[in-house]
């Protein structure tokens, strides 16, 4: 089969095509035909050799896959090949055939494609249980989004609604961007380029602050956040976008009983209790047309090196999907 492979760290360019053994599932695992592969910010991690965890070489990137069942383990039980399915993978996703844990599939409703499924599951799973699991949102509570117009911040400024989340403040660096915000359900917008917006944001809660924040900024922008925290806030850190590590005293927490909590999806999708039900419920919001997906463009998978490039270049809008049968 056909993969895009990185034999070194470095820029796009270390992304080659590569002819490689076809994988056999396990016991409990499924081979899928891969359909569409949603690109992300960690597969650049990845290839760059800067990825929260190691990664070693050589490696096939690719998290996010929709595709088709095509062989099963033995002991896999209820699902049939043929069965049109999205998961997630800790790697291998950039090629033609991928392995995946059958605990952790979702079935596709009919009116679901391929590339709106591939484009859920990193940035949908990371919302939710952002917002639910280590946020614990509660109805009527104030939630602070930054980086809204992103691929998190877009589904998460909707599952905060969806959630019951009585206002939520969305930043972003343009008007453009937070027009877009405001397009998913965004109450109060922040351009956060500015100047003290910090203090915008405590105006728009009468001085109150928020009870939950999502932040992947870190430097600055994190302090800042700290400022925007009310009494029980939560702030969960779920990236370093800036690059610059943030340093607290953790005792200046305790005169309000806030918190500031870590995520990391890995160690949702090692827990299908908390994979399965989750990924169900936002396939379901999706299909009924509650929850909308911004979807960008749609390359072959042998382009992977050139998407990587407009990745990193900040200038696309949307997912971005490969998809190995395009050509």
């Amino acid at each position: 089969m056909k993969a895009m492979q990185l034999k070194e760290y470095g820029g796009p360019e270390v992304l080659n095509v590569v002819e490689v053994e076809r994988p056999v599932p396990k016991e409990h695992q499924v081979l899928l035909e891969i359909k569409a592969i949603g690109v992300n910010y960690a597969d650049t991690a990845r290839r760059q050799g800067q990825y929260v965890v190691p990664t070693p070489l050589p490696f096939i990137p690719g998290a996010e896959v929709s595709g088709v069942v095509v062989e099963t383990g033995e002991k896999v039980n209820g699902i049939e090949p043929g069965t049109r399915v999205v998961t997630l993978i800790e790697s291998g996703g950039y090629a033609e055939y991928a392995i995946a844990d059958a605990r952790a599939l979702i079935p596709l409703p009919e009116d679901l494609d391929y590339a709106q499924a591939a484009a859920l599951p990193l940035q949908g799973l990371s919302a939710y249980h952002i917002l639910k699991t280590m946020g614990r949102l509660q109805e009527g509570e104030t939630v602070l989004i930054h980086a809204a117009a992103g691929g998190v911040g877009t589904i998460a400024v909707q599952l905060a609604k969806l959630f019951g989340a009585g206002k939520v403040i969305a930043t972003a660096s343009t008007d453009e961007k937070l027009q877009l915000a405001q397009e998913m359900g965004a109450d109060v917008l922040v351009n956060y380029t500015k100047d003290g917006w910090e203090k915008e944001v405590l105006e728009a809660t009468e001085g109150k602050g928020v009870h939950l924040a999502l932040e992947m900024a870190g430097g600055d922008v994190f302090y800042k956040t700290l400022k925007c925290l009310g009494t029980f806030g939560r702030i969960v850190v779920y990236g370093v976008a800036s690059g610059e590590q943030s340093k607290f005293n953790p005792s200046s927490l305790m005169a309000r009983n806030q918190s500031v909590i870590g995520f990391f999806l890995p160690q949702i999708m090692r827990k299908p209790e908390l994979l399965q039900p989750s990924m169900k419920e936002l396939v379901e919001l999706v299909s009924e047309g509650r929850l909308k997906l911004t979807i960008g463009e749609v390359f072959g998978l042998e382009e992977a090196a050139r998407v990587h490039e407009l990745m990193q270049s900040r200038k696309t809008k949307g997912k971005l999907i490969l998809e190995p049968g395009k050509r």
